[in-house]
This record gives structure tokens, C-alpha cells and sequence, in this order.
């Protein structure tokens, strides 16, 4: 009974219009950023290293390198703080999580693009 009830509260809070997103591919995510009273969009591009979770409570993992420091944000997919969010490539990847995407650099830190046919 109690689960039901949650299942149907979640169900509202889900959004319909999300991409697919997968392990590896590379997003834009549009961040809304609150500052003081205003309200503006804040794009943050990175690489996917882990999906979590299903329902309303998924998350996702999104790193970039800014300025050579490696930063990761981890977001839910079904946040209202989320615009939009973009796949501007596909990665070809093995593996659920890439966390030894951390100790890369460079060359080696690059993924493959999914061939589209």
C-alpha cells in the first residue's frame, strides 16, 4: 500500500522531455543558477561517469576539467535546478562506471564516439 502511494507521488515529479543519456557520452547540462534575486541558466559540459538509481530519485555523474582542476557534479535527473539537458556525443564505453576516467589525463582520458550507421 505504502509503496504504491510513493510510486504515484514520484510519477508526477518525473520529466517526460529528457534525452537518453548513457555512461560516457558527453553532455550539456543547463543548470538553473539563483543569485540574489535574479535567475540565470549556467551551462555545465562534461563527460558521464555513473548513472544511479531509477524512478525519480536517479542521479547522474557529470565531469569536466576546468582550468587543469578536474570537477564533477553529481545531479538528479528529474531536478527542477535542470533546464535542459544536451548529448552532443555518444561514447563507446564497457563499463557502468568509469571512475579510472579520474586517473587519466589526456590521451588517455579520451572515449571513443559510438558509431551511428
Amino acid at each position: 500500500m505504502n509503496m504504491e502511494i510513493i510510486k504515484e507521488i514520484e510519477k508526477e515529479q518525473l520529466k517526460s522531455d529528457l534525452p537518453e543519456i548513457g555512461v560516457g557520452d558527453t553532455v550539456k547540462v543547463h543548470l538553473k543558477v539563483k543569485e540574489g534575486k535574479r535567475e540565470r541558466i549556467q551551462i555545465f559540459e562534461g563527460v558521464v561517469l555513473k548513472k544511479q538509481n531509477g524512478g525519480a530519485r536517479e542521479t547522474f555523474t557529470v565531469r569536466k576539467i576546468s582550468y587543469g582542476v578536474g570537477v564533477e557534479k553529481t545531479l538528479p535527473l528529474h531536478s527542477p535546478k535542470i533546464d535542459k539537458i544536451e548529448v552532443t556525443r555518444k561514447g563507446k564505453v564497457r563499463r557502468a562506471k568509469l571512475n579510472y576516467i579520474r586517473q587519466r589525463v589526456g590521451k588517455s582520458a579520451k572515449i571513443k564516439e559510438k558509431r551511428r550507421y
